[in-house]
């Protein structure tokens, strides 16, 4: 194996590593954040009135979907352990999380949006419900939008790492055809 192509296969193997850890860590932190909320918002619940039990009940409701979420990527997770990709695998590989963590931030926003609209409506009508409610999507919101963020912001560097790697590669003529050129910086 060249030093070329064993540089590439180095780099692009350490960040899809890389990448599996924080999806693990990632995904764990969902978990757990749905765990706690769970039952956080069901004992508290039974304990609350008016709008503070609406509150800690759609806590605990919210919380089953992440915790699907969480579990179904966990599980997804699994078929990722010691796979080897090329660099333009791994550069597609890269993109997937990046892209729906994009998408998931602007669903961050309308739960919040959604929640806001819900404690006014809940203020102007005085219900309970759509106040408790709404102050549980913006908190569950507000939590996803800077997990989303933050997620997006440590996938993204290994991304651009990918990205300036690519760049290095290079289809020149040769003497004899057209070969391909990496270059080292």
């Amino acid at each position: 194996m060249s030093l070329q192509v064993y540089a590439q296969q180095s780099l692009s193997d350490s960040i899809a590593t890389d990448r599996y850890i924080k999806n693990k860590t990632n995904l764990t932190i969902l978990a757990s954040w749905a765990g706690v909320n769970m039952v956080q918002g069901m004992v508290s619940a039974t304990n609350a009135k008016g709008a503070d039990k609406y509150f800690f009940e759609g806590n605990a409701y919210w919380n089953l979907f992440n915790a699907g979420i969480a579990t179904y990527g966990l599980f997804q997770l699994k078929k990722e352990i010691g796979k080897k990709y090329t660099l333009a695998e791994n550069l597609v590989a890269q993109q997937k999380p990046e892209k729906l963590l994009l998408l998931n931030t602007g669903l961050d926003l309308a739960y919040i949006t959604t929640g806001l609209y819900l404690r006014e409506r809940g203020d102007r009508l005085n219900n309970d419900r759509a106040n408790g409610y709404g102050g549980s999507l913006i908190l569950q919101g507000a939590f996803l939008l800077v997990f989303d963020i933050v997620q997006y912001g440590n996938h993204r560097r290994n991304g651009k790492l990918l990205e300036k790697e690519a760049t290095q590669l290079q289809i020149m003529p040769t003497s004899t055809g057209v070969g391909l050129v990496y270059r080292f910086k």
